[in-house]
């Protein structure tokens, strides 16, 4: 079965978008957001997660966003902001995911840093960097993940078990940071 066809295959035996989409995606540091409080233009404007992992916004000082979910830091910037101004609903949109990166390297046809946009899987970041070469060793790609503590662990990936609709799990959802390794 031809390298294509084998993705293609895998492809379609992703988990579902939505399931991937419903994840909470982790705000990071160099990430460009959008903040407005309806009824008071003053207070719309776009701010950077600077590399301390904070924001800074008008009557809020300086907040924790890295790690966050959009949706999270949204909702305590409203309930901080409600106490200066009463019922004003606040609007979080990431406009840059800068800070949301993985790396896919080995024997890919093109290699590099890829944009996380969203929730990836490893067979989604294979895609992006072109599938792999005919030299790859297809059942024994591995995920190298740093821990928060900088410790690193394999977490295996046997490209041609879960292209054969076996090992599904093994499709994890990628961490920014995380390397594809592709011997």
């Amino acid at each position: 079965m031809s390298f294509l066809l084998r993705l293609s295959l895998a492809l379609l035996l992703l988990a579902p978008a939505a399931a991937l989409a419903a994840q909470p995606f982790p705000l990071g540091s160099g990430d460009v957001l959008e903040v407005s409080v309806w009824g008071d233009e003053s207070m719309a404007r776009k701010v950077l997660v600077r590399p301390d992992g904070r924001i800074s916004f008008p009557l809020l000082g300086d907040m924790q966003a890295a790690g966050r979910s959009v949706e999270d830091l949204r909702a305590e910037m409203e309930s901080k902001i409600g106490e200066y101004i009463h019922g004003a609903p606040v609007t979080v949109m990431l406009l840059e995911a800068r800070s949301a990166r993985v790396s896919v390297v080995g024997k890919v046809q093109k290699p590099g840093v890829f944009p996380m946009d969203g929730p990836m899987s490893v067979l989604q970041a294979l895609a992006m960097a072109g599938g792999m070469t005919p030299y790859a060793s297809t059942g024994s790609v591995r995920v190298i993940r740093t821990d928060e503590g900088g410790v690193q662990r394999f977490i295996p990936f046997d490209y041609d078990l879960v292209a054969g609709g076996k090992g599904l799990e093994q499709n994890v959802s990628l961490q920014p940071g995380d390397v594809v390794l592709v011997p």
